[in-house]
């Protein structure tokens, strides 16, 4: 079965930036298994396997566009202290569920303390990069009546409920 939209596909992959440094991998663990055609993986990957099988190797690089997307200022912002109310000790790192200005919600990084000033940043991790996965393709399957009402792979791998 060749990859195609409403397949449950499951790959192993190693994820590096562009100095090589492996960002992630599925190495010693269980593949990872997603809902091809239901944006539960980045663009740019998700295109690169449509149409492969199980057994099939590739090497991919994805732009920022068709990944995390661009690195953006617009996503820093220098906010006071007291905006962290409940937490004791902030540190450089810590993560936060903040407000998006879409209304939804965005996960702010600690990029930086200076007295009463907290600059946080609601940009991926991996935003502005270019990615460089190589994947093989353990296993494509049609995926479930519950997996396309949930929208993602169940079971090996993939969301368990």
């Amino acid at each position: 079965m060749q990859i195609a939209d409403n397949a449950v596909v499951a790959i192993d992959y190693t994820l590096r930036n562009e100095e090589g440094d492996v960002l992630d991998s599925s190495e010693g663990s269980q593949p990872l298994a997603y809902l091809h055609g239901a944006a539960n993986i980045i663009p740019g990957l998700e295109q690169a396997l449509a149409g492969k099988r199980a057994g099939d190797e590739l090497e991919v690089s994805v732009e920022p566009e068709d990944a995390y997307g661009e690195y953006s200022l617009e996503m820093v912002a220098t906010l006071s202290r007291n905006m962290f109310e409940g937490v004791d000790e902030l540190q450089v790192g810590m993560q936060f569920h903040a407000s998006a200005p879409d209304g939804g919600m965005q996960v702010v990084t600690i990029r930086d303390i200076e007295g009463d000033q907290v600059t946080v940043d609601g940009n991926h991790p991996l935003a502005g990069q270019r990615l460089n996965f190589k994947v093989k393709v353990i296993d494509v399957r049609a995926a479930t009546k519950e997996e396309l009402e949930h929208g993602h792979a169940h079971g090996e791998g993939g969301h368990q409920h």
